[in-house]
């Protein structure tokens, strides 16, 4: 009986393998996904024929029209009372007011001529053949918790009037931007004719230039652009004499050809899928990547020729969209826990217009949104890791690093942290309404010439991508954002972040 007792042994456990086998847990759909799949998405986003996605052109909404279809075909859904086209639209519309490049011009004080394009720069305003009286009035701000009241005893009817840049605390080219409009509307409501702003950030008057010379946009809010058509200029205000000059004029003429405005729309594509847990589907998880570039031409600002002018942007930011259509796919076949809404951004580029936009006009709660898990990124310069901006300030670093694992990869957290590149990306927008929003980025630990041959120039093409590591990183940052998801408890930031108190008041904690 001995010699039988193996062989016997041996039938009873092959008996029970098949049992073993059954229980063991398939993997989620986002591990088969395709390589073929990732490329096509890749090779129609960043194909020539869009022409570089650009704001509001035609190339633009093109890649708009092409995500919400691939939602359709996959059976994301629109998110209910979406006020787009239709009740079952995937756009939400994000209006733009579009100025054209600042044009021809000088202004003249006292024997000063100061010329556009060289001394100053039209900010917003329609041609104008102005001679009048200048008033100065400090930093043209009125704040009565702060004790400013910088037009008292002023008369500015029919007068131009000259301020500083920025506010009496804060010189910072953030804040001269942010106060620059309001600045411009105080003034208009006072009854002036026109401002003339002395920029005085501690940044080179030539980058000024490029930065706000040519064509820009801003979000359109209600029936009217944002500000008033009176001529805004800013001077640069650290060449001693021009300042000089404005300061001690009592009578100024204003000349110029004016800035073209008109209003364009685009689109924010969102898709939501419902989760799979009755008692936390009213939660969810936002995914959101820009599918905008910088267009064609002198709109990409970088050196360009005749025989390619087109900024296709295949690293920035067609691989993160790459990334959400491969995240549709696999949660439209098994949905995680919490609810998924799915957000292809607009306007990035502009100015994070489209996010800002969206946190603003939320489709859903944002006190519901448990986590962003943003996708953007310069390209990549190491395919054994992705990078993520906020990693350890977001509360989900053990999910982000298993998911990357799985599929091979390492996680590098916030490289080059003098960019502060957290606060470049759409998901500050989030972040400043309190939700913890990293951003899940293309493998890179430093900016260096393997980054920065390919960022904003003409060869950032699909024919230089990757194609099995923009694979890998869909798979892991969909997986990541399953696990996240699935959580018992929602991820936290980090005990004393400068977006926790944000975080309070948003979730009441």
């Amino acid at each position: 009986m001995k010699r039988f007792f193996p062989l016997i042994a041996l039938f009873t456990i092959s008996l029970l393998q098949p049992t073993f086998s059954q229980k063991k847990t398939p993997s989620p759909p986002e591990f088969q996904a395709k390589k073929s799949e990732a490329e096509a998405h890749m090779r129609f986003l960043a194909a020539d024929e869009l022409l570089g996605r650009r704001t509001g052109e035609q190339g633009n909404l093109v890649a708009a029209r092409y995500i919400a279809e691939q939602f359709r075909k996959l059976g994301v859904v629109p998110v209910p009372g979406n006020p787009g086209s239709n009740t079952v639209s995937y756009f939400q519309n994000v209006p733009f007011e579009k100025l054209g490049a600042a044009g021809a011009g000088e202004i003249t004080a006292d024997a000063e001529i100061l010329k556009s394009g060289t001394d100053w720069i039209l900010m917003n305003g329609d041609e104008a053949n102005l001679k009048a009286p200048i008033v100065y009035a400090s930093f043209g701000l009125e704040n009565a918790a702060k004790s400013w009241d910088d037009y008292k005893g002023l008369d500015l009817k029919g007068k131009i009037v000259l301020v500083e840049s920025g506010t009496p605390e804060t010189q910072t080219p953030a804040e001269i931007v942010a106060t620059s409009n309001e600045k411009r509307k105080i003034a208009a409501d006072k009854g002036a004719i026109a401002v003339i702003e002395l920029f005085n950030a501690p940044i080179p008057w030539n980058v000024v230039m490029r930065a706000f010379g040519g064509e820009k946009m801003s979000v359109l809010e209600g029936e009217k652009a944002t500000g008033p058509a009176i001529p805004h200029a800013w001077v640069n205000g650290k060449e001693a004499k021009f300042a000089r000059a404005l300061r001690a004029a009592k009578e100024v003429d204003f000349k110029t050809s004016g800035r073209k405005s008109k209003i364009v729309n685009s689109y924010n594509v969102a898709g939501l899928i419902p989760g799979s847990d009755p008692k936390l589907k009213e939660e969810y998880v936002l995914l959101t990547a820009h599918y905008d570039h910088v267009g064609v031409g002198k709109q990409g600002g970088q050196p360009f020729t005749p025989e390619d002018s087109i900024f296709n942007g295949a690293r920035d930011n067609a691989f993160g969209v790459v990334a959400l259509l491969t995240a549709a796919e696999a949660f439209t076949k098994t949905p995680p826990k919490r609810s998924v809404l799915i957000i292809a951004l607009t306007g990035e580029e502009v100015g994070l217009l489209g996010s800002k936009y969206y946190a603003a006009h939320p489709l859903m709660p944002l006190n519901k949104c448990i986590f962003n898990m943003n996708s953007d990124g310069a390209g990549y310069n190491d395919t054994t890791i992705v990078s993520v901006m906020g990693l350890d300030r977001t509360g989900a670093r053990a999910e982000i690093e298993t998911a990357s694992r799985a599929f091979g990869l390492g996680v590098f957290a916030d490289p080059s942290p003098e960019q502060g590149l957290f606060d470049r990306s759409d998901n500050v927008s989030f972040a400043k309404e309190g939700i913890p929003a990293p951003t899940f980025t293309p493998g890179f630990k430093e900016f260096n010439g393997d980054i920065m041959k390919n960022y904003h120039q003409v060869s950032d093409n699909p024919e230089t991508i990757d194609f099995n590591y923009l694979l890998k990183f869909s798979q892991a940052y969909t997986y990541a954002t399953r696990l996240i998801a699935d959580r018992k408890t929602v991820p936290q930031w980090s005990a004393g972040d400068k977006y926790e108190p944000a975080a309070k008041k948003l979730y009441g904690k």
